[in-house]
């Protein structure tokens, strides 16, 4: 039996399940009608992977082996994210959507089975644990050759209340500890897919930035009583030299210490812990700085610029008072044909040290005639 759902903005979500026992969400506003079924013979899901401790560093590491055979670079033609023509079977059925979620096929967490607890930190004696956790794909557009700065501004607000229930439902789980929405583009930094889609990772642990966010954040409100984030975006509004874009309920800026040259933080002007704390007044106008920030970014050069696009939230059950959500964008291209390599530094020891000023990434954005 399908599950329907009526959302904020006039969405619609329809859950469907596939032949292999994965659910797909049509998230539409015009009154479709999602009843195509999966063609595709069903096909055994991989099993969970394995989460190691690094005991140097505290920090989890997930072991998914499967994934090295999941598909790569795929001609336009055999594109697994495309809808359903003729031959070509995909992971949608149907023959055209607006936004579509649904479980990888090749994930790095998944469900466990009955309770899960994270082993306890004893060191390099700590107990190997289940990688578990939920990867979802989330599609933007049925066009192939589509791009986010390209999608209608209804589109992004439906994408928005795409992120804002998966957030809502995933926070329902007991092994769900964080929730991180993100658009990997760009053959630059990793992408195996061109069609215009991102991903939602959601963690049974939390992971090692959010967890330096966090601890940073708790102790400057043990000194102050003030929330750090607010304190940073409030630094960035008096400043002003760094800001790109701003509206009645959103502003974005290159952060002040960028490790990226070209890093944007866009921010909801009224603090919430994550996204399904959004108003609708804020939703509504997300699609306008959202749209204007990628247009600038692919401006300043005049090309696609690749990049990482990721949502910062609260844990779902901790720090809900402390950390703020944002969107982070961050670029490695700092010229036409040239990119900022992560390198000793930067991927060994984790100091990052910038060639540009955040101030004159700021000018080259702003300077983008829209």
């Amino acid at each position: 039996m399908d599950e329907i759902l009526q959302l904020s903005a006039g969405v619609v979500r329809t859950n469907r399940t596939m032949n292999d026992g994965r659910t797909i969400r049509y998230y539409d506003t015009a009154g479709q009608k999602r009843s195509v079924e999966d063609q595709r013979p069903a096909e055994e899901q991989p099993g969970i992977g394995e989460l190691r401790l690094d005991p140097l560093v505290n920090e989890w590491v997930a072991m998914a082996a499967h994934r090295q055979s999941r598909v790569f670079l795929p001609p336009k033609e055999l594109c697994p994210l495309c809808p359903t023509t003729g031959d070509l079977l995909t992971e949608i059925p149907e023959n055209d959507f607006e936004i579509v979620v649904f479980d990888n096929r090749s994930p790095s967490l998944r469900p466990p089975d009955g309770d899960f607890a994270l082993p306890d930190l004893v060191g390099s004696d700590t107990d190997e644990g289940v990688a578990a956790g939920k990867c979802e794909v989330i599609c933007f557009t049925a066009d192939h050759g589509g791009d986010f700065k390209s999608l209608s501004p209804q589109r992004v607000r439906t994408l928005l209340e795409a992120w804002k229930d998966r957030t809502r439902e995933l926070s329902q789980q007991p092994f769900i500890e964080h929730i991180a929405p993100f658009e990997n583009r760009g053959e630059e930094i990793g992408v195996t897919l061109a069609h215009p889609h991102g991903q939602i990772y959601a963690y049974s642990f939390v992971p090692p930035r959010v967890s330096k966010m966090l601890a940073v954040a708790r102790e400057h409100h043990q000194k102050t009583g003030r929330v750090l984030f607010d304190d940073v975006v409030a630094r960035e509004l008096r400043d002003g030299v760094r800001v790109i874009a701003k509206n009645d309920h959103w502003v974005a800026y290159t952060p002040y210490a960028s490790r990226y040259p070209f890093e944007i933080h866009v921010v909801p002007l009224t603090p919430v812990a994550d996204l399904a704390e959004l108003s609708d007044a804020a939703s509504d106008s997300f699609p306008a700085i959202a749209i204007e920030v990628m247009k600038r970014l692919d401006g300043v050069f005049g090309i696609d610029m690749a990049y990482i696009a990721a949502w910062h939230q609260a844990p779902v059950r901790e720090g809900r008072d402390l950390l703020r959500l944002h969107w982070q964008i961050t670029s490695v291209r700092r010229a036409p044909g040239k990119l900022k390599y992560l390198a000793g530094s930067e991927s060994a020891m984790g100091a990052f040290i910038m060639d540009m000023k955040p101030e004159q990434s700021a000018g080259q954005l702003k300077d983008v005639k829209i």
